[in-house]
């Protein structure tokens, strides 16, 4: 698992240096960029931990970069800081999914709490996440036939049921339905359904 970093925005050295230093006597490791161009041209999706970001910098703002990160699938936690905060703007990053909205000079504590919560839910939505691509692969390794077993299985179909659907006998469903249990490590159907829930799209399964 990648260790959690607090990436850090800032077009102002000094504030970019003493947030470091703070964060780095603290216990976490940082990066920090002087811009948000900076920080976007060397993105990448397998960043873990936060972003602290400065709402008002020369070139891209902070709630620029913060929409350009959303589009590109970021899920990486935003505290906003700022010493120009106003009500419009800090509804607008909450609204863009910031989870604190912080205005300078803001407590050290405060600080310290907001990138605690935003590292756990980072930590939260990588479990959730990575969870999901595991049930998805098992998915993957199953046959077409398998497949459809399983997705008429976990809507509720008894054996019989399926196999009048599939037109295969409800002994052939049996050792399908065997194999699909055994590929997807699901120790019952109850299980099962709740991986699907948790890797298939919200808008439900498809049987194509």
């Amino acid at each position: 698992m990648t260790e959690p970093i607090v990436y850090i925005v800032d077009d102002d050295e000094a504030a970019r240096d003493s947030l470091a230093l703070l964060l780095n006597f603290r216990g976490y490791r940082s990066r920090a960029f002087a811009s948000a161009e900076d920080c976007l041209a060397v993105w990448q999706a397998d960043w873990r931990g936060c972003l602290l970001l400065d709402l008002r910098m020369s070139g891209m703002d902070g709630l620029a970069l913060q929409q350009a990160l959303s589009e590109r699938g970021s899920r990486l936690p935003v505290v906003f800081l700022t010493g120009h905060g106003d009500i419009a703007h800090a509804r607008a990053a909450l609204k863009g999914g910031a989870i604190d909205f912080l205005e300078k000079p803001y407590s050290e504590d405060s600080l310290l709490e907001a990138v605690r919560e935003a590292i756990a839910r980072d930590t939260r939505q990588h479990a959730v996440h990575s969870h999901a691509e595991e049930i998805t692969a098992r998915m993957a390794r199953l046959s077409e036939r398998e497949r459809q077993v399983m997705l008429l299985a976990i809507a509720g179909k008894p054996n019989r049921e399926i196999a009048t659907e599939l037109a295969i006998s409800p002994r052939t469903v049996e050792v399908f339905k065997s194999r699909m249990m055994e590929k997807m490590q699901a120790r019952s159907l109850p299980e099962l359904v709740r991986m699907c829930l948790d890797a298939l799209p919200e808008d439900g399964p498809s049987r194509n």
